[in-house]
């Protein structure tokens, strides 16, 4: 079962892909399109694409397990997609997800500008891969 794990941003959104048998997630691109309904387009198109038969959200809570501002925006977004595509569609806790997908790319010797060109897709990677690593 091929599962996309989402980071939603308010300009981009990183996309990862599960392998077929589901044990690894690979990033596949970051999605920055103008309106929320063209993003939400965009992502059934990718599901269509790859086969995904599941979707997990990064929901950005705050340290202390509450969710603030940017997790309402996400959980918006959530209600959106839901009504867009007939998948199961799951929320997982993200916290630090982007600092650890840019703890990954610095490792790597990426420069400032080229990190901020995939930390987006990294992010999704990492989401995925803890949603996935939890089965």
């Amino acid at each position: 079962m091929r599962i996309m794990g989402l980071d939603v941003g308010d300009k981009r959104t990183g996309v990862a892909v599960s392998d077929p048998l589901g044990w690894t997630a690979q990033g596949k691109t970051i999605v920055e399109e103008e309106s929320s309904q063209e993003k939400l387009d965009y992502i059934a198109s990718l599901i269509d694409k790859y086969n995904v038969e599941k979707v997990v959200v990064g929901l950005p809570k705050n340290m202390n397990g509450t969710i603030g501002p940017r997790a309402q925006k996400v959980l918006s977004f959530v209600d959106k997609l839901k009504e867009t595509i007939d998948l199961p569609v799951i929320t997982w806790d993200e916290r630090l997800s982007t600092k650890a997908a840019e703890k990954t790319l610095i490792d790597a010797d990426l420069s400032r500008k080229k990190r901020k060109k995939v930390i987006d897709k990294m992010a999704a990677v990492v989401i995925l891969q803890n949603y996935l690593d939890s089965l």
